[in-house]
């Protein structure tokens, strides 16, 4: 007689978090440097349009680095509410 089990989950689950993490280690660092650059072009900036376009640049990117955090938090709520076994 043959039994069928449950498959395990877990390198499935590993192979997700790694991803989760590699992406917020890339959107962090491009989002440090993009954001580096607009204050500099902020601060730099001649004009006041050109400032007022940086300052919705850096807006943009602070706004997306949240989204990746949350957007990864879920992932992570989502995974874990998958029973193992």
């Amino acid at each position: 007689m043959l039994f069928l089990t449950d498959p395990d989950i877990t390198p499935i689950t590993n192979l997700i978090n790694t991803w989760i993490h590699i992406g917020q280690a890339l959107v962090g660092s491009v989002g440090a440097l993009a954001f580096i650059f607009a204050f500099i072009w902020k601060i730099t900036a001649v004009e006041s349009k050109s400032a007022l376009a940086a300052k919705q640049w850096i807006q943009r990117i602070v706004v997306g680095t949240i989204g990746v955090e949350v957007a990864s938090s879920l992932v992570s709520i989502l995974t874990s509410s998958v029973p193992t076994r």
